[in-house]
């Protein structure tokens, strides 16, 4: 038995969820209607403005608080305002978002609201330094914020690599090879998988404080790099950050194998050792989500494809409870 979608009246995707002054607020992306046919760099994925939804409580009822951001309002963006995440730190909200700029390369904004359910303003430019798809944010217990982001295949991240010259991108000595785009994954025998970033924010949570580095995921059998064509395992987008018990959780998708993953470490940096699946392929091609602790019991949220009968890139957000085991391992509780 699948649970039902949360949302109901437009369609949603990529939901993160937080509690901000003991209220669920989820920010998730817009799928709109488009003839543009499905391909490898996502150009179905058509979005420009965000929502914001809040609960009370687990069971609802889904308030919607509206468009908060849009794209007419970012000066940078060209077009497709994916999948975004939000924090909150001295007394702001910030709404860290993904978008092409004016020359078509993913890269990420912030946008800043006094209030968890917006409307937000956005920065001026992208983060310098900043780069590709699905900006997961995670601030700490010591107050430490941090950005975890990237995506293959129509996420860029591919596209990325040092260049002995410096490069054209100011903070990371990194060039853009256009040529990349599309399924272009590493590969081969040996070869390692491309790994996700993280950079540390600013106090102020609109920059990076050094240039993002890769984090490090690796197979709990050998402790080496998890390889690239190990699709079951292998990162390829939708990064999530979470703590439990004194242990980082970081989980994503596999991509083009549809599974949810995770690994776990001591530190926000990893690296992370390779626990398990969450989540087992879902109705549509991409699977996206995150994990959040709400009025004592933890909470998966996803979306699937069914309120559109499989329509790929019109998908809506679900939620379902997780519970941990005594070794702090991940499953999905039984649905009632």
């Amino acid at each position: 038995m699948s649970p039902k979608p949360l949302i109901t009246h437009l369609y949603t995707a990529d939901p993160s969820a937080h509690v901000f002054n003991n209220k669920l607020y989820i920010y998730p992306s817009h799928d709109r209607e488009t003839d543009i046919q499905f391909n490898d760099n996502g150009d179905q994925y058509d979005m420009n403005d965000y929502h914001v939804f809040s609960m009370a409580s687990p069971t609802g009822p889904v308030i919607d608080h509206g468009i908060v951001l849009s794209a007419n309002d970012v000066k940078w963006v060209s077009k497709q305002m994916w999948a975004p995440d939000a924090a909150t730190k001295n007394g702001k909200y910030y709404l860290y978002f993904p978008a092409r700029d004016k020359e078509g390369i993913f890269r990420i904004g912030v946008a800043v609201s006094a209030k968890p359910e917006g409307p937000f303003v956005p920065e001026d430019n992208f983060i310098a330094g900043s780069y590709s798809i699905d900006p997961a944010s995670f601030v700490d217990e010591d107050g430490e914020g941090y950005l975890y982001f990237g995506g293959l295949w129509g996420g860029q991240l591919q596209c990325w690599s040092k260049d002995d010259a410096g490069g054209d991108d100011e903070m990371n000595g990194l060039v853009f090879d256009a040529s990349k785009s599309g399924p272009q994954e590493p590969s081969g025998e040996g070869v390692v998988a491309l790994g996700p970033r993280v950079a540390q924010l600013s106090d102020d949570m609109l920059s990076f404080v050094a240039p993002p580095r890769e984090l490090q995921i690796l197979a709990p059998e050998t402790g080496e790099l998890i390889r690239a064509d190990d699709h079951d395992r292998r990162f390829f987008e939708a990064a999530w950050m979470h703590k439990y018990n004194g242990t980082y959780y970081f989980s994503y998708s596999t991509g083009d194998s549809h599974y949810l993953v995770y690994a776990t470490g001591s530190s926000p940096f990893g690296p992370f050792t390779y626990q398990g699946r969450i989540l087992e392929p879902v109705l549509g091609w991409t699977t996206h989500h995150s994990i959040v602790e709400f009025q004592g019991k933890w909470y998966l949220f996803y979306h699937d494809c069914e309120l559109s009968n499989g329509v790929d890139h019109l998908r809506s957000v679900k939620m379902r409870e997780i519970v941990y085991d005594d070794e702090g391992k991940i499953q999905l509780a039984e649905i009632v």
